[in-house]
């Protein structure tokens, strides 16, 4: 009767020694909030954010395709229209890792350490893994914040920006993109 409850002692201590460092944000579709309180080195300024599924650079390679931009300017200032008026939309990949500390292989190096063997699981004392995000802000042509709550097309450029979203993700070649358009 002994062993059982070592055993199930030994696997509750195993799934339960991770102690999160920091928790990267889940966010269902989209949202739009400040982009520096999302991550620390973006602009103070309203932006519209989502999950990234795909690999690096993807989201580039859909714009560069999309708008037609020769790999010019493909990051900052890229036009599109919502209602007859222009604005121009920066994108940034960002990635906000999900740290955690491992307690078990932090106690197996010491104890391997006080049998004067050499610790093992030095790698493994904390693991790390990346969530990728687009943060992507929006001005007016005279570089006023279009989605701040004053903005009077706020909610057509969230519209469209959710409908781009909902393109990048589905659209397996950027080419279908462009004959979209």
């Amino acid at each position: 009767m002994k062993k059982p409850i070592q055993i199930l002692l030994f696997f509750f201590f195993l799934y339960s020694s991770c102690i999160p460092l920091r928790i990267a944000p889940s966010i269902e579709t989209d949202k739009v909030m400040v982009a520096k309180k999302f991550k620390r080195k973006l602009p103070k300024q309203n932006a519209f954010i989502f999950e990234d599924p795909k690999d690096a650079n993807e989201f580039y390679n859909y714009i560069n395709t999309k708008y037609e931009l020769s790999h010019q300017n493909v990051e900052n200032n890229v036009r599109f229209e919502v209602n007859d008026k222009s604005f121009y939309f920066s994108f940034y990949e960002v990635e906000i890792p999900t740290k955690t500390l491992n307690l078990v292989p932090i106690a197996l190096d010491v104890a391997l350490e006080k049998s004067n063997i050499t610790p093992m699981f030095e790698d493994i004392h904390a693991s790390r893994t990346g969530n990728w995000y687009i943060v992507i802000t929006v001005n007016d042509e005279v570089f006023n914040d279009s989605l701040s709550k004053e903005c009077s097309e706020r909610l057509d450029i969230i519209s469209y920006l959710q409908a781009m979203r909902i393109e990048y993700i589905e659209t397996q070649n950027y080419l279908e993109a462009l004959f979209k358009k």
